[in-house]
């Protein structure tokens, strides 16, 4: 289960990478400044799944501590 989640954490991670890359892109052409704002929305929310991806693999791992 950890490794799945592991696995989860780092697509996630990605895709937060790929969306702030196209927002910031978005935002440097200065074309829609509707469409750059719900990018970054949604950077916000990937990276908040990341996190709780992060934190439920520390809680099933234990956190690194030994057994």
């Amino acid at each position: 289960m950890s490794s799945f989640t592991t696995f989860l954490t780092l697509i996630v991670m990605g895709l937060v990478v790929l969306v702030l890359i196209r927002g910031l892109i978005n935002m440097l052409k200065g074309t829609d400044a509707n469409r750059s704002n719900k990018l970054m929305q949604l950077r916000v929310i990937l990276q908040a799944v990341a996190i709780a991806l992060i934190m439920l693999t520390l809680w099933i791992t234990g956190g690194g501590r030994p057994s």
